[in-house]
């Protein structure tokens, strides 16, 4: 499994829905996708949520993501993360 950070952006739509049930909702979808949903957070800034997944490849976090968008109106970007420890064994020779 790969670590994913999901930056995501409420639309003004999605902002009047916000609840518990749709934060389960999401954490289905993620799961359909093949995922494991490790973390949310409600953020301030640029973000307005950063959650933290886990999929088996980019081709899951992908369809999770545009189904998280479509569905519950968020707008996310997807980024793949590697512990830094296994960056350093990458690059680091």
């Amino acid at each position: 499994m790969t670590t994913f950070i999901m930056r995501g952006r409420y639309s003004a739509e999605a902002i009047k829905k916000i609840s518990g049930e749709r934060t389960v909702r999401g954490r289905q979808i993620v799961q359909q996708c093949g995922g494991k949903l490790t973390a949310a957070y409600a953020t301030l800034g640029c973000a307005d949520l950063l959650v933290i997944a886990e999929f088996p490849g980019v081709g899951e976090a992908m369809q999770a993501s545009i189904a998280l968008t479509k569905e519950l109106g968020i707008a996310f970007a997807t980024t793949p993360a590697l512990p830094v420890e296994e960056f350093d064994k990458l690059v680091g020779g």
